[in-house]
């Protein structure tokens, strides 16, 4: 991290900004901050490093690195210093009422981790360490665009918040609904039936995790428990196999690759020798002689 995207710590409860504040606070040597207190705003804090123990009602939590914690205006809140000899660094993001409430104009989806955080004391995401890093990445990108004055800012940065929102409502509803064992198979053999039914399409992890609204961890690691390889590895297997298919029935090879998701015919060359042990034209002249 940057070190000139540091702010100096303030402890003021209200908001200066109309929609929103964002603040990256690194204390090398922590001192004693505001006990609990409350503000009329949304606030999402997303811990880095220290040795700290949050308290939001009457719920407490020592914090890890990944942890997002999320405060509902008017709700009484602290986060206490263990040991003051630990670093403590976090990023601090506030929201409007008013700007929170715009967003629920565009989709109820923004609403769900403030409902878990309002109607059932749910005030804490638990985020895997790439994830969290993910979200890292959007919060510095945040910062640099609104320290910065290229045309557009005021559009982008609700872009970058809108973005960075619906992530967390996102990891908000995954946490709230693990799979079970059972839903695991499920989850899996939807998976397989959505890369045969899509298997000429962009078919990366990202675009698959969005569509389960699904992390890519997750998704990746339901997908090798029930099949025991990647599913990287298994959409060029599912490729390779409808080649081979569309060879044996007459297809010309070179047709053959673009059709089925191939960016070139290089890689598909390289992959198709290593998975048959031949190349395509080796197979169309075994399968005339035979």
């Amino acid at each position: 991290m940057k070190k000139n995207l540091a702010t100096s710590y303030d402890d003021r409860q209200y908001m200066v900004a109309k929609d929103f504040e964002l603040y990256y606070y690194q204390d090398k040597e922590p001192v004693k901050r505001t006990g609990l207190h409350t503000h009329p705003y949304y606030e999402f804090y997303f811990f880095l490093e220290g040795n700290v123990e949050a308290q939001v009602k009457s719920e407490h939590c020592i914090l890890t690195y990944g942890d997002i914690l999320i405060v509902p205006p008017k709700t009484t809140h602290g986060v206490f210093i263990r040991n003051f000899d630990v670093p403590y660094r976090r990023f601090d993001l506030w929201i409007s009422v008013p700007f929170y409430e715009r967003l629920l104009d565009m989709s109820m989806d923004f609403s769900y981790c403030t409902g878990l955080a309002q109607k059932q004391d749910q005030f804490i995401i638990h985020t895997e360490n790439i994830t969290f890093n993910n979200i890292l990445s959007r919060l510095y990108g945040i910062i640099e665009e609104e320290k910065g004055s290229r045309f557009g800012r005021e559009m982008r940065l609700n872009i970058l918040i809108s973005d960075l929102f619906l992530t967390i409502n996102r990891l908000a509803y995954e946490q709230a609904n693990r799979f079970s064992g059972q839903d695991q198979n499920t989850l899996y053999q939807n998976i397989c039936t959505y890369i045969d039914n899509n298997i000429d399409e962009d078919l990366s992890l990202d675009s698959i995790s969005e569509h389960f609204f699904l992390s890519k961890y997750y998704l990746s690691h339901v997908f090798k428990d029930n099949i025991g390889i990647s599913i990287h590895r298994y959409i060029s297997k599912r490729r390779l196999n409808l080649c081979r298919d569309a060879i044996l029935s007459g297809i010309p090879v070179s047709q053959v690759f673009d059709q089925y998701g191939f960016d070139d015919y290089s890689s598909f060359y390289r992959a198709f020798k290593k998975e048959y042990g031949m190349s395509p034209k080796e197979l169309v002249k075994q399968s005339k002689i035979i």
